[in-house]
């Protein structure tokens, strides 16, 4: 986003050494962009919210970075004024996919309240080369608890085995990839991942009666 707009960015502790292009402000600063993203962990969207409420001025545009979208979007919508617009997006891609650029790379857009999300989404399809998908908070999640939540749940069973990689087929990298991709994930991420998604705990139950029905079939 360097390059197209003016960054100003806030957080809990100071901010040293910011990256170039992004200005330090406080909270009353950032609230009076014309964009406000909200980059905190799930738990922590309830009270920024209840916080930032009075500071956003009318017209403004709010979006949240969050893994999960059903409850980002139900806090939103409910705490925060009319006068702003609302849009619950995911970005599918982290520091690690994102090295090669961002062109190519997906990500979801819930539109809650206002009319800005066309017109942010054609920004980031031309500006950034992003894959745009449209989706309610319910479909995202829905769909995220299979393709993001087993991802997860895969990842973090096979980090600890350390298993070997000489002697590796193509399907063993790829696999292994994917676990590299979320070796260095903040455990805020999984948990909101794993317990944040409302359809997760029936995507792990039946990944375990697969697995139980296989290690039947295989003594």
């Amino acid at each position: 986003m360097r390059g197209f707009v003016k960054i100003h960015a806030t957080d809990a502790l100071p901010i040293a050494n910011a990256p170039h292009g992004v200005t330090p402000t406080d909270l009353g600063g950032v609230c009076a962009c014309d964009i406000v993203v909200l980059a905190v962990p799930v738990s922590e969207l309830e009270p920024l919210c209840m916080q930032i409420a009075p500071l956003l001025r009318p017209g403004a545009l709010v979006m949240d970075v969050g893994s999960v979208k059903v409850e980002p979007a139900r806090i939103m919508a409910t705490l925060l004024p009319r006068h702003v617009s609302l849009i619950a997006t995911h970005p599918l891609f982290g520091p690690q996919s994102i090295k090669g650029g961002a062109a190519g790379l997906k990500l979801v857009m819930c539109p809650i309240r206002g009319t800005d999300e066309r017109r942010i989404a054609a920004f980031l399809r031309k500006a950034m080369g992003l894959r745009i998908i449209r989706a309610t908070p319910e479909e995202h999640d829905r769909e995220a608890a299979y393709t993001q939540g087993l991802t997860h749940l895969i990842a973090r069973a096979l980090l600890p085995l350390e298993a070997p990689r000489r002697i590796t087929t193509r399907s063993f990298d790829l696999l292994w990839e994917a676990v590299s991709m979320v070796r260095h994930d903040a455990a805020g991420v999984t948990a909101a991942i794993e317990n944040g998604n409302p359809y997760a705990m029936d995507a792990r139950q039946s990944f375990f009666a697969e697995m139980d029905s296989l290690r039947q079939d295989l003594g």
